[in-house]
């Protein structure tokens, strides 16, 4: 079993920028007997798109807060450079973070995400965390704006900042046509984050410590909370069903898919094409439709993948051209060489 909270063996304990990533919950929309985080999307277990984004915007230390099959995320989380700590009962976001603070010994702020945002972007979290070290402000919490709104918190602005977050079911109708939301991704001074944590009470139809209640807490105290929009929501929106897991999971292949593009790479139907990312293709390769290439498979340039063609952990040569609905592990293909369709 993982280590909890060993702080001498906490990846860069020193360093003045942290993440908290809440990843204790059940998920029980997504109607399954594993935990939400480690539902599989493109190659990866959810939770660790979201530990690549954090790592990649420049943040070396982060605590995982776990709770639900807390076993089965160590385990997943074996490699990965961070120090987990435990939500023994389920008691609301606030208490999730609030169970961090051990770890968070000598961050100067934190920023705080959950593991079910797995189409985070690092640009977007280091373009927010470069402004907050700009204004300086208790609260930083990204916001975006949803044509349906409906079941989000509503954003509350006066003279640009943050007045209020005010929940659907506590919402008057005016409040209700507010269309900018919380995206539950905050970065926050961590002083303030834990003295006003160990102020949220549990008085509200839940019975939960709401992390949402320190922006209250801010703005009675006099401290500033800032908005960071961002105005594509699809990016900063957790995946909460089967269908946002699918819709996920075609927006990440479509990221690798472009950006294989825009290398020199054809793609006759992309939107069906699934290159792993370890995968390295030549340039002037031309993939079929309903081609999948995985594993750590290298092909060199201007090889041809015709339809429905599997290729796991296969090198191939210049100028090869696989066959319709071959099927290849392991392989090793000269240059210039044609398979037959069907192969096997």
């Amino acid at each position: 079993m993982y280590d909890f909270m060993d702080m001498e063996h906490v990846p860069g304990a020193g360093a003045a920028i942290g993440a908290v990533i809440l990843a204790a919950g059940k998920g029980t929309r997504m109607k399954s007997h594993r935990a939400k985080v480690l539902h599989g999307l493109f190659y990866r277990p959810m939770l660790m798109h979201v530990l690549d984004a954090v790592r990649d915007a420049g943040i070396r230390r982060s605590v995982v807060v776990v709770g639900h099959q807390k076993e089965a995320v160590a385990e997943a989380l074996a490699e990965f450079p961070a120090v987990m700590v435990e939500q023994e009962e389920q008691r609301g976001t606030g208490h999730a973070v609030l169970c961090a603070e051990g770890a968070c010994v000598g961050m100067e702020r934190v920023l705080i995400i959950c593991g079910d945002t797995p189409l985070i972007r690092p640009e977007t979290l280091a373009a927010m965390l470069a402004q907050h070290g700009r204004e300086r402000p208790a609260v930083s919490l990204m916001t975006t704006r949803l044509d349906e709104p409906f079941g989000y918190g509503r954003i509350l602005r006066e003279n640009g900042a943050v007045a209020a977050i005010v929940e659907e079911k506590d919402a008057t109708e005016e409040q209700r046509r507010i269309t900018e939301v919380n995206t539950g991704i905050y970065v926050v001074e961590t002083e303030f984050l834990f003295h006003a944590l160990a102020r949220v009470g549990t008085d509200n139809s839940q019975g939960e410590m709401y992390l949402t209640d320190i922006v209250g807490i801010a703005r009675a105290e006099g401290r500033a909370v800032l908005p960071y929009f961002h105005d594509r929501a699809g990016d900063v929106l957790g995946v909460n069903s089967r269908v946002e897991l699918a819709q996920a999971e075609a927006e990440l292949q479509m990221r690798r898919n472009r950006a294989l593009m825009a290398e020199g790479v054809t793609m006759l139907r992309p939107e069906s094409t699934r290159v792993a990312p370890g995968c390295v293709i030549g340039r002037d390769c031309v993939l079929h439709g309903g081609v999948s290439i995985e594993g750590e498979s290298v092909l060199g340039a201007g090889c041809v993948i015709e339809q429905g063609v599997v290729l796991r952990d296969c090198i191939l040569g210049d100028e090869v051209r696989v066959g319709a609905n071959s099927v290849m592990f392991d392989r090793r293909i000269g240059d210039h060489l044609e398979i037959d369709p069907l192969s096997r």
